[in-house]
């Protein structure tokens, strides 16, 4: 180090071969989501579904029978997979059960129907799978399919043309009023402004049909356990319990979730609870759970006003409040 001209160079031999240990982030890309994709997101109508029957399902057990039940989703969600109940031994099993599916892009997204035989231990075998496009459905009408079950969507799988059965379901799409004229044109009960475009009229005590309630958890503030603060919320409508994210460590929890109850009839009369809860991370013979305050809100004003958006102050909480916007949908 003391001869004369290296003392520099051995100095950047010595940061090349420590920065070599670590790994510097050159780049970083963040992809941004154009208007058209960000749209998608956003629940446009209530698909109702009933599967009907099945007719000449394989036969999968030792007696010559199956088990089957069918489980049905739309693509492009993440929520679990509806079921229908099992008919044991049954090839021509009959169901006429009833699912609702929200629906974010009927020109794209499909229902997938897979046939399954239950097992009591061990997997479950499958009987078959069909997919319906939910293009071919026009809004508020019944349509029947009777669909020849296939082993996948492979056209070239020469298992595909193995008979596997039938499966018949009705399939009925009912679009949210507001977004009932990007689908069929404009509705008869539109108003005209001046300038001939139409538009949707206000939210009164007469929209009491079905339609979807979105709860759309933002934040909370100021909330503070007694023994840990790792908040989560939950939320409780008509016996329906759904779970938010938990965040750690924080007293300003920030979710921005977004959780949906498809209803029958407007919830004119009705209560939604939400309750923010502190969880801890380690096993401890303190306690394990705590609640960090709670909040009923009426849904009278939603259905009313179609929206909602405010802070609420958390009961049995010094300090805390919730940021929370509800919306209600009619079809």
């Amino acid at each position: 180090m003391a001869i004369p001209g290296l003392y520099q160079y051995i100095q950047e031999m010595i940061s090349k071969q420590i920065a070599s240990l670590y790994l510097w982030p050159q780049t970083l890309e963040i992809p941004i989501l154009d208007g058209s994709v960000g749209a998608t997101k956003k629940p446009v109508g209530i698909l109702h579904v009933k599967v009907v029957r099945a007719l000449k399902l394989l036969k999968m057990d030792l007696l010559g029978s199956s088990d089957p039940y069918v489980k049905l989703s739309l693509s492009g969600e993440r929520l679990p997979a509806k079921k229908t109940s099992i008919k044991m031994r049954n090839l021509n099993p009959l169901w006429n059960e009833d699912f609702k599916l929200t629906v974010k892009d009927p020109q794209s997204q499909v229902l997938q129907l897979h046939v399954y035989d239950w097992e009591k231990v061990g997997t479950h075998d499958k009987l078959g799978m069909q997919v319906v496009p939910l293009r071919l459905l026009a809004p508020h009408e019944t349509q029947e399919f009777s669909l020849d079950l296939v082993k996948n969507t492979n056209p070239n799988d020469p298992q595909n043309k193995k008979p596997r059965g039938q499966l018949v379901v009705q399939m009925t799409f009912n679009p949210f009023k507001e977004d009932y004229e990007r689908f069929s044109g404009p509705l008869d009960r539109y108003a005209s402004n001046e300038s001939g475009v139409g538009r949707l009229p206000k939210h009164d005590g007469s929209i009491c049909g079905a339609g979807l309630l979105s709860v759309i958890l933002q934040r909370a503030e100021g909330v503070e356990g007694k023994y840990h603060n790792n908040p989560y919320a939950v939320i409780i409508f008509k016996g329906e319990k759904k779970k938010s994210k938990l965040v750690k460590r924080t007293r300003d929890p920030c979710w921005n979730e977004e959780f949906q109850f498809v209803l029958e009839e407007a919830p004119l009369k009705d209560m939604i609870h939400i309750e923010v809860i502190s969880k801890r991370l380690h096993f401890s013979l303190l306690r394990r759970k705590e609640s960090l305050g709670h909040v009923d809100i009426n849904l009278n004003d939603v259905v009313h006003n179609g929206r909602i958006n405010e802070k609420y102050d958390l009961i049995n909480s010094k300090n805390g409040v919730i940021c929370i916007e509800i919306r209600w949908e009619v079809t």
